[in-house]
């Protein structure tokens, strides 16, 4: 068995991430760090290209619409998603989309008013309430950071950019005066509910086939995105188990309990998270190793923009000479 974390939300700044661990008692990931091959990478984006035998950039949005449950087929698609834009002294903070929780009806009133601003452009598709892809007729000349690394962060004021990009923004413009006099937006800010005030177009793209060169046997995420790459490799796919047990396959887990408090910057929601994660996973993943059942472990850290795997295999659990490190050492 071969074991991978995906964790995002585990980076922060060096000195922020200092502050926040130097006293947790994390031995497991200590001794991960200290004896296991640290490789810096560009992002998460490409390490999961060459994963799982994709392009860069990912086609994001036929990804997630297969994780769905949905078709993508060959056509060109972009998610299109509803968000929260938060003012924050000078700027425009993009709220977690989850914090929204749209109800089904919620969702099919919202996109019934929107659908008409993209007559001649494409049409929407929403296997799940929150997660919008559109169909596009053409491919269209945008550039936009993908809706998961924008979380928590400033929105530019041109969003999105490209060749395309002014249309776009006046398309949006017409979207969130839309949405500002909506009955469901009424309703929900009488319930002291967060507000849909726009939307976020990213991860344009066609789904294409994997060139067969990943090992994945099984996936496990609650995640759309990575649900899509597991169907398109043909791995056993499950939900996220409570914790680690042995198991015969090469499996990739992504670890999502760090993001949220990542986003809102809240450190004693992330501290908390990381000392389940070190219990439930990474100590009995080392354990495992060491006695045989797993043959190696591969953490790929990400957060801040940033991107780290750390691998460990057996005999490097016995070099007694590298003393375990601290996290912020993981960082230049």
């Amino acid at each position: 068995m071969h074991l991978t974390l995906l964790v995002p939300g585990l980076l922060w700044p060096r000195e922020i991430l200092r502050d926040m661990s130097f006293d947790l008692p994390l031995p497991a990931l200590s001794l991960l760090l200290g004896r296991g091959t640290r490789t810096a990478l560009p992002n998460v984006e490409t390490w999961l290209a060459e994963a799982f035998g994709m392009p860069t950039p990912l086609p994001w949005a036929p990804l997630r619409l297969l994780g769905d449950g949905g078709a993508p087929d060959a056509d060109n698609w972009l998610c299109l998603d509803p968000v929260h834009l938060r003012v924050e002294e000078h700027a425009m903070i993009v709220d977690d989309p989850a914090a929204l929780a749209l109800s089904v009806s919620e969702d099919a009133e919202l996109r019934s008013t929107i659908s008409p601003l993209l007559d001649g452009i494409g049409e929407i598709v929403a296997p799940a309430p929150g997660r919008w892809h559109v169909r596009l007729h053409q491919a269209i000349a945008i550039e936009s950071r993908p809706l998961p690394e924008a979380v928590g962060r400033a929105s530019p004021h041109e969003v999105p950019g490209g060749p395309n990009g002014a249309r776009w923004r006046q398309l949006l413009s017409e979207a969130q005066t839309l949405l500002h006099a909506h009955t469901i937006n009424r309703r929900r800010e009488d319930a002291g509910q967060a507000t849909v005030n726009s939307l976020w177009p990213w991860g344009q793209g066609r789904l294409v086939a994997p060139n067969g060169l990943t090992s994945y046997d099984a996936v496990c995420t609650d995640d759309p995105v990575l649900k899509g790459l597991g169907l398109a490799i043909g791995a056993e796919l499950s939900p996220l188990p409570s914790a680690y047990d042995t198991g015969r396959k090469n499996i990739l887990a992504r670890l999502d309990s760090l993001v949220a408090p990542a986003a809102r910057f809240d450190a004693l929601a992330w501290r908390e998270e990381l000392l389940r994660i070190e219990a439930d996973w990474l100590a009995p993943a080392l354990a495992a190793i060491a006695s045989g059942h797993c043959r190696s472990l591969h953490v790929v850290a990400a957060g801040d923009g940033r991107a780290m795997q750390i691998a460990l295999v057996r005999h490097q659990l016995w070099r007694f000479w590298r003393k375990p490190a601290a996290l912020a050492e993981l960082l230049p």
